[in-house]
């Protein structure tokens, strides 16, 4: 989208939300705050923007669903392991490689399916299936 307005919107989901990692991935969550956003219309378009959120609530889904058969969860502390809520635990996190082992796996295969969702056509609001 090009504005590091949105980058830094996202920078409160690491460790799922703010740490609490009983909620989602913080790159899963980050990939459904931009399909919100890349998806956008004026409400005044009543029909647009029924079928905005209808594609939007529709990838969404299909992007928890396909994270989750992949990694077999959703929340970060099932995902890393780690309980961060424990600050010696979140230290070991930091120094360990986990975060590249894991994380970075994560974060890749939302990129990875954000971009499948442009090249297939589903970037389009018009393209609905």
């Amino acid at each position: 989208m090009g504005n590091e307005d949105f980058l830094w919107s996202a920078v409160g989901f690491m460790g799922g939300i703010a740490g609490e990692q009983r909620a989602p991935c913080g790159a899963l969550s980050a990939a459904v705050i931009y399909l919100g956003l890349r998806h956008r219309c004026p409400l005044e378009q009543k029909e647009k923007a029924k079928e905005a959120r209808r594609k939007v609530r529709l990838l969404s889904g299909e992007l928890v669903h396909r994270f989750a058969r992949r990694f077999g969860a959703v929340s970060c502390l099932d995902l890393v392991g780690i309980d961060f809520s424990r600050p010696q635990e979140y230290q070991r996190f930091l120094g360990s490689k986990i975060w590249q082992e894991k994380c970075d796996h994560y974060i890749q295969f939302v990129i990875e399916q954000l971009f499948r969702y442009e090249s297939e056509g589903a970037g389009k609001t018009s393209d609905l299936p």
